[in-house]
């Protein structure tokens, strides 16, 4: 009689974990599964009192979690930090700003402000997390969040849509590249996520009727929506899955 297969482990005890943009929205989702998944988390925002705050929300979970001030888009400071304190199993990137505006009205300091976090933070972030990984002969999994826009269009989007189609390319890239160490490297790309950060969108009824019309099933997303599938890319059970784009968007992309 032949074996029954095994589900490879969802678990992720003995992984340290940092997330970028923990303090609130998906960031905070993402940090949420990964230690409840058993990963060692250490949560990374701009805001040390914020961060402070959250640490005390885990501890008293009982998880295991530590803080890890930065800012993203200060490289220097970012990698002096990733070095100090890496190498990190797993890398979740959810640090990310949007500027929206007609694609004709777009300012420069609006461009450049969007593509120093989510391009410019992103790649030298995910760099540093590469480096630690490959000094120390360890496999790991890299995560960035980008979006549903990083495979098309919107409206007021211009800008926003740029940085998270060139995410989705240097992911590729890095995973090409990192694929014979053993580090994974991959994407999830949410819908509209109820969160801060997108409250002018849902506050907006126009924009609500559009993005209403293009989720095919039927409703927006919630944070909850992610957790699973951070968990899933970061342990285990995606052990083949590489430069690839985990949508997270009821059906946009579709057609």
């Amino acid at each position: 009689m032949t074996a029954l297969p095994k589900t490879p482990s969802f678990r992720l005890d003995g992984k340290r974990a940092l997330i970028t943009g923990a303090t609130s929205g998906i960031g905070k989702g993402c940090a949420v599964a990964l230690a409840e998944a058993g990963a060692d988390v250490v949560l990374n925002a701009r805001n040390e009192a914020r961060l402070e705050e959250n640490v005390r929300l885990f501890r008293d979970q009982g998880w295991s979690v530590q803080a890890l001030p930065f800012d993203v888009g200060e490289i220097e400071p970012m990698q002096a930090a990733m070095d100090a304190n890496g190498p990190f199993d797993i890398v979740v990137n959810s640090a990310g700003l949007a500027r929206h505006s007609a694609a004709d009205k777009t300012s420069t300091d609006d461009f450049d402000a969007v593509m120093d976090v989510n391009l410019r933070g992103a790649y030298f972030l995910m760099q540093a997390a590469a480096r630690g990984l490959l000094a120390a002969g360890r496999p790991g999994s890299l995560i960035n969040v980008s979006s549903q826009m990083g495979h098309v269009g919107g409206i007021d989007r211009a800008v926003y849509c740029a940085s998270k189609h060139a995410v989705e390319g240097f992911t590729k890239s890095m995973a090409i590249e990192f694929g014979p160490h053993g580090i994974r490297v991959n994407t999830i790309c949410p819908t509209f996520i109820r969160t801060p950060f997108t409250a002018a969108t849902f506050d907006d009824p126009e924009r609500m009727r559009w993005v209403k019309e293009k989720i095919k099933l039927g409703r927006v997303g919630e944070v909850e929506d992610i957790m699973g599938a951070v968990v899933y890319l970061a342990s285990d059970a995606s052990s083949l899955v590489t430069g690839s784009a985990l949508m997270i968007d009821g059906g946009w992309t579709a057609e």
